[in-house]
């Protein structure tokens, strides 16, 4: 297996755009939110696979080697969203959501972790499959890496965001991230305080739970978006905000709790 290093900025320009989710500043402060709740042995465990790597600083890898900035990892372009139909109930979702075929989120995170926990493997592959977890898991907490297949997830859904062009999904991968004007340490220590009995809630619930949570949020967004196509101005944040602060604690807690018992 190839190590990687960390790409220059230039190849993250060329990472097909629909594939981001939370941006960087997003993601590392998903990671750190995980570090906080690490156990003794699953940071020591890390440590091993990753040396001098720390689960932020990775936690944007899984783009950085996006196609075609890394041939070598072409197949895995599909691996950071789920695409299905709109107008699902739960029941319907997560039965589309399991049949699926095709390379997709669900897939590849369960893949990965099945391959973190398989002591038998490689020390190269564990790591690289603990890059993908990592990633993936705050992935598939934005809801529009959960949308649809027609729109590219929001990429062509355009809009005008506080006098800027962009589009649905650029807007909640990073715009509303940007717009609070957190950094990823701060976002770590300001989202960590989350109530006991919650993190036990949401850490129980399983990746297919996950995915439904995103699925339902993007369904909510799609539908305000049509219904008022110039509705993103000073009132979006506010009405927003706190449901990208929640999916980004959701996902910091249940990858500390993934990593925990896969790192046993």
């Amino acid at each position: 297996m190839i190590r990687f290093r960390l790409l220059p900025l230039l190849l993250l320009t060329l990472a097909p755009a629909r594939l981001w989710a939370w941006g960087v500043e997003g993601h590392r402060a998903v990671g750190r939110l995980a570090e906080h709740h690490l156990t003794s042995q699953a940071r020591r465990a890390v440590h091993e696979l990753l040396g001098t790597e720390t689960v932020t600083l990775v936690s944007t890898w899984a783009d950085e080697i996006l196609y075609p900035s890394v041939p070598e990892f072409k197949g895995t372009n599909a691996w950071h969203y789920v695409n299905s139909p709109a107008g699902l109930g739960h029941d319907q979702y997560v039965q589309d959501l399991k049949a699926q075929t095709t390379p997709n989120a669900y897939r590849a995170l369960l893949d990965n972790l099945a391959i973190l926990k398989d002591k038998s493997k490689p020390k190269a592959d564990r790591a690289v499959a603990l890059k993908f977890v990592i990633h993936l898991v705050g992935d598939v907490h934005q809801p529009l890496h959960a949308g649809r297949l027609e729109d590219k997830g929001g990429n062509a859904i355009k809009l005008t965001y506080h006098g800027k062009e962009t589009n649905l999904h650029s807007l909640w991968d990073s715009g509303l991230l940007d717009y609070q004007g957190l950094s990823y340490s701060e976002m770590g220590q300001q989202y960590d305080d989350v109530p006991k009995a919650q993190q036990r809630q949401w850490q129980r619930d399983d990746v297919a739970q996950w995915l439904w949570e995103s699925y339902q949020l993007s369904e909510q967004i799609y539908a305000e978006a049509a219904q008022n196509p110039t509705g993103f101005d000073y009132r979006y944040y506010p009405e927003h905000g706190p449901q990208v602060q929640r999916r980004i604690q959701q996902a910091g807690l249940r990858l500390a709790a993934v990593l925990n018992e896969a790192l046993k």
